[in-house]
């Protein structure tokens, strides 16, 4: 039997979802503000996964043009019906103060790869909607309900309403089903007819490190539900020594060898050394991740084999395994037409008058547009932090003429917390390489008056950030060998959720390519490959 070790999908990749059709298995998780929305994931034997779709790749589909730092889709929910699969999803327009704006939409496709419908609009009434087809053919959607009022808790419970699909609409009575438990923040609603029973799935405590996933039952779809007698089914909040954290936002599958596992949201917290451990846990760069574990039953209720706490190492189900080819290159020398599902853009799709593999063969081209603070139009193409320990390296071509223009390599969680070691022009040194960085809000450049001047004779530059648990550092090179590394160390924690100002955010680290150009010209800028490899 295989042993899965935790988690199976490392980096950000939160609020699983997960869906079996016959002998495949299918994940899709939470993008918020990246673009294309929604990443799934397939698996035959749900050790070894592989990134197969990004469904919500049109504007007609997803609009995030000025959404909010960690707006955008929150918590998809993935379901197989008729012949089809069927993807519900949140646009969150609000993220701070008493509202949260969103709106919920549905898509379907015959096939997971395949083109993905336009969507049909469902409800604004909260977030983290869920599909649940019934029995006799019926569907509902639940998710949470939002509660703005003044001296009421935001989180009001699980309301339910029927969906009608021919008239592809929301129709009959909405009832608030479950009002959660003590623990509080009831979301993320999944519901299962297993036997006699209805379960009834939710997330609460907050996404943070006293997340947990708590489960009830009843004999009727719309309740009254019992919660689980030693509720809840999973938590790391007890478990301060356990390697992964913040478990909670749950979804359980029954696989075709009559066995159970629930994936779930974890995060894994960078090494503190000299800290308490009961103090704050610290910070996951990394993200929140996906994780699972096997499940038993015991008169009628769900256990986590070993606890409600999440294991690390879990025993896989009894399926041979099936091993991918890996679903993207260490080296990226862009020489296709189209970009790899592991690279994404903010908030909209990038046209080809901003991102082109056409324009110089062999090369990504990016046309600059706003700043890395920007929430409407970046010219960004990055990717997830997936390790702890990585290095990350592109070669740039970029002649700018003025100081607004700037093109190289960045380190981002959102508009208000990056890095970026980039090409620029100084009037009286000329072609320069800088390091730029936001800290919650405030600017600064470490090398001022100490910029690295290019010469004249180099037409490409190479630069690199090698990650090293808890700092990174940049390094540059004119030939490609010989490398210098600049003598500026990052820390690794302040691209994280646990860091940023404010708290309450949901993304991750990513690393990528970027250029700007806020003269309005449109420089552009040629990167020649792009390469991430963990180290070891």
């Amino acid at each position: 039997m295989t042993i899965i070790r935790n988690p199976i999908l490392p980096g950000f990749n939160p609020d699983p979802s997960i869906c079996r059709v016959g002998e495949d298995y299918y994940i899709a998780v939470s993008t918020f503000e990246w673009f294309p929305g929604v990443g799934i994931y397939h698996s035959k034997d749900l050790n070894n996964w592989r990134l197969v779709s990004r469904p919500l790749n049109r504007l007609s589909q997803l609009n995030m043009m000025g959404n909010p730092n960690s707006g955008g889709v929150w918590a998809p929910q993935l379901s197989h019906s008729d012949g089809k699969f069927w993807l519900i999803y949140t646009d969150v327009k609000v993220t701070e103060g008493q509202w949260k704006d969103c709106h919920n939409y549905l898509v379907t496709s015959e096939t997971i790869d395949g083109e993905w419908s336009e969507r049909t609009y469902l409800n604004s009434s909260g977030f983290d909607p869920s599909l649940y087809h019934d029995e006799d053919g019926r569907k509902y959607l639940a998710n949470m309900y939002w509660d703005h009022r003044i001296d009421h808790h935001n989180f009001y419970g699980i309301v339910l309403q029927e969906y009608n699909v021919e008239e592809q609409k929301l129709v009959g009575e909405s009832k608030i089903i479950f009002k959660g438990t003590d623990i509080k923040l009831v979301e993320a609603p999944h519901i299962y007819k297993i036997n006699d029973y209805y379960y009834l799935l939710t997330a609460e405590g907050g996404t943070k490190y006293d997340h947990a996933a708590t489960i009830a039952r009843s004999k009727n779809l719309w309740g009254p539900y019992e919660v689980h007698p030693e509720n809840p089914l999973i938590t790391s909040w007890p478990y301060p020594r356990n390697p992964l954290q913040k478990s909670g936002h749950a979804s359980i599958v029954h696989t075709h060898t009559d066995e159970w596992f629930l994936v779930h949201l974890t995060g894994r917290p960078l090494p503190r050394e000299n800290q308490p451990l009961l103090d704050d846990r610290g910070y996951c760069p990394l993200g929140r991740e996906t994780a699972i574990q096997r499940m038993e039953w015991k008169n009628d209720w769900p256990y986590v084999v070993g606890g409600n706490g999440p294991s690390l190492e879990i025993e896989g189900p009894d399926i041979e395994e099936v091993k991918w080819k890996n679903d993207y290159d260490e080296k990226d020398d862009f020489d296709i037409d189209e970009l790899n599902n592991h690279f994404q853009s903010l908030r909209i799709p990038l046209g080809e008058d901003i991102v082109s593999l056409k324009d110089n063969p062999g090369h990504l081209r990016l046309y600059g547009k706003e700043s890395l603070t920007s929430k409407f139009t970046q010219a960004f193409i990055a990717r997830r932090w997936q390790h702890f320990n990585f290095t990350a390296e592109t070669k740039v071509n970029f002649t700018p003429n003025s100081f607004q223009q700037s093109a190289g390599l960045v380190n981002y969680y959102n508009t208000e917390n990056w890095t970026a070691l980039q090409i620029s022009w100084h009037e009286e040194k000329g072609r320069i390489l800088e390091l730029s960085t936001y800290d919650n809000f405030i600017f600064a450049q470490p090398l001022q008056g100490k910029e690295i001047v290019i010469p004249d004779t180099i037409e490409y530059v190479h630069l690199r950030v090698d990650v090293k648990t808890n700092f990174y550092e940049y390094s540059y090179s004119f030939d490609g060998v010989n490398w210098t590394v600049i003598p500026v160390k990052f820390a690794s924690h302040k691209l994280s959720d646990d860091y940023i100002k404010g708290g309450g955010f949901f993304t991750g680290a990513f690393v990528g390519m970027q250029c700007q150009d806020t003269s309005g010209q449109n420089r552009h800028a040629d990167f020649d490959y792009f390469i991430y490899k963990e180290r070891i």
